[in-house]
């Protein structure tokens, strides 16, 4: 019984209390306390993701392009770019743009125009298109080789054709590999977890001050907040050839062939330190692998005193600046190290059936 009356004591005094700092248990016009307004309630990583989001979003753009199908109907596809010179070049994704018939682009003010294809590189999943129009909003490239895992990343686009959708996370990794849909190696892939989707590709992924720190390119269907952007440094390259030449030139050899391992003894009896190399397959006839006396089944173990252990080491050394050039190409043919010269040339352009 005294248990009981101590616990109704101290209750009355709690309730006591509340009714003394608020005057009564139920909100009246007297004691309401307004609500701060939204400006004041933003935290810091609201105001930055806004603040990116009001100096990029006039940059991005929609894409909408037809292509001629086999059976002579057309057929649709849609992604996003954004704007980076006044005079309307536009970044976006290979895949987005190739064998388009026509291209459309929706600014974020509505306004509709055509465009046009100024370079295409399939290879690297970049492409340079071009319209005609004032008033343009364009935006910077950032850095991408000062990029953190952990900071704040920004994507803009037009995720299944709902345009200007914002979505924001972090830099999950950095330094990533992936193929791109010609089969050759993609480097320097940003891994983030901006949530992005089919629509979102060629859109820009943004640091904390709006500059463009990637190019959405890809997601993994089976999995979530696994996306990748093509860092800004190789897109800045890309593009700028792009708009010069209209084209990337890359060195070629000739060859077709697949990664392969070195047998242990003949590595050991070499005195190879390679445990695999790029297995020849083939060798187109008059290329300069064919001329350099390339055969099928050798193995390629080294170009300019570099080790070559798989096709993205021997796509890596095959740059622009290696066309013409003498090198010695390094080759195991069935028990016998053999040193080659071999004079890379440009990779032909591929021919329109």
């Amino acid at each position: 019984m005294k248990l009981a009356e101590e616990f109704q004591g101290q209750r009355g005094i709690a309730v006591q209390t509340i009714l003394n700092r608020t005057g009564s248990l139920s909100a009246t016009e007297n004691n309401f306390i307004p609500a701060a307004d939204d400006a004041t309630l933003l935290d810091a990583y609201s105001q930055t993701v806004s603040g990116v989001v009001e100096a990029a979003r006039d940059s991005v753009v929609n894409i909408r392009v037809q292509h001629a199908a086999s059976n002579g109907s057309n057929g649709q596809g849609s992604g996003s770019g954004f704007i980076i010179t006044p005079d309307g070049y536009i970044v976006t994704n290979s895949h987005v743009v190739h064998g388009a018939t026509d291209i459309q682009v929706s600014l974020a003010d509505g306004r509709i125009y055509s465009a046009e294809l100024t370079g295409d590189d399939p290879d690297s999943d970049l492409a340079v298109i071009r319209i005609n129009a004032p008033d343009l909003q364009h935006i910077q490239f950032g850095n991408s080789s000062q990029l953190r895992p952990g900071q704040i990343a920004v994507a803009i686009g037009s995720p299944l054709g709902f345009q200007q959708t914002v979505t924001a996370g972090v830099i999950s990794a950095l330094g990533r590999t992936m193929r791109a849909q010609t089969g050759r190696t993609m480097e320097n892939i940003v891994q983030t977890d901006a949530a992005l989707n089919p629509g979102n590709s060629g859109g820009p992924l943004l640091n904390s001050r709006g500059e463009v720190i990637g190019v959405n390119t890809a997601i993994i269907p089976s999995a979530q907040g696994i996306c990748f952007a093509i860092a800004s440094n190789s897109a800045e390259l890309v593009a700028a050839w792009l708009i010069k030449e209209r084209r990337i030139r890359r060195a070629w050899l000739g060859v077709h062939g697949q990664t392969a391992p070195l047998h242990p003894r003949i590595a050991r009896y070499l005195s190879l330190k390679n445990s695999q190399g790029v297995l020849v397959l083939d060798v187109e006839a008059n290329s300069p692998g064919a001329e350099a006396g390339l055969r099928e089944g050798d193995l390629i173990v080294g170009l300019k005193n570099k080790p070559v252990t798989s096709i993205d080491d021997l796509q890596r050394l095959l740059v622009g600046s290696e066309i013409g050039v003498k090198s010695v190409v390094e080759i195991v043919r069935r028990t016998y190290r053999l040193e080659l010269e071999i004079v890379p040339r440009e990779t032909p352009s591929p021919t329109k059936e």
